[in-house]
């Protein structure tokens, strides 16, 4: 699912709509889910990275990391990542040959990374 939809689904006999958007980036994909709380007209945000990986008996699985963010969260969340990004913007280098795996897994080997999964 690539895009925006409109999702429905039926629970307690009684149809849910939400929202939800995604996209593809490298080797992550990005999920934008609204949910519905238990209160009337009531919604909060999951956003989803989910990476395939693979086992080593060579079968893959996803990982899959979750935020959960709600309404009254929104404004300082925006004003944060906000912020966040504009750091990254103003003080990256241009260095366009460097992937993104390279970048965000410059501190750690995956050898690392799979060590503090187990």
């Amino acid at each position: 699912m690539e895009g925006n939809e409109r999702i429905e689904s039926m629970e307690n006999g009684k149809r849910e709509e939400y929202y939800s958007s995604s996209f593809r980036s490298r080797q992550r994909t990005y999920y934008f889910d609204v949910r519905p709380l238990k209160q009337n007209n009531a919604f909060y945000l999951t956003i989803t990275e989910s990476k395939k990986r693979f086992a080593k008996d060579g079968k893959y699985y996803y990982e899959k990391h979750k935020i959960f963010l709600f309404k009254e969260d929104f404004e300082n969340f925006l004003n944060s990542l906000n912020e966040t990004m504009n750091y990254i913007k103003d003080n990256s280098s241009n260095d366009v040959n460097q992937s993104q795996e390279e970048l965000i897994t410059e501190d750690y080997s995956i050898k690392d990374i799979d060590d503090i999964k187990e």
